[in-house]
């Protein structure tokens, strides 16, 4: 039985949404919960984390952006 190509691209689309967003969700909650740890360790370090922890949760963000574009581009090409 053969897969019919807009099938397959269906679930190719939907494999790398999903797997692409997994990740950096958790990365995402990883640096949250170190940076909630360490500022509860050290309270007056909050200033000095916050924009480091910004920056890392961009970061872990564009990841799941580009997995969005190759999910469209597998999509729609």
């Amino acid at each position: 039985m053969a897969l019919d190509p807009e099938v397959a691209k269906n679930f190719a689309t939907a494999a790398a949404i999903s797997i692409g967003s997994i990740m950096p969700s958790f990365a995402i909650g990883r640096i949250a919960a170190k940076a909630m740890e360490s500022i509860g360790r050290n309270p007056e370090s909050a200033s000095k984390l916050q924009t480091p922890m910004i920056l890392a949760v961009a970061f872990a963000e564009a990841i799941a952006i580009y997995a969005l574009v190759v999910a469209l581009v597998i999509k729609f090409v």
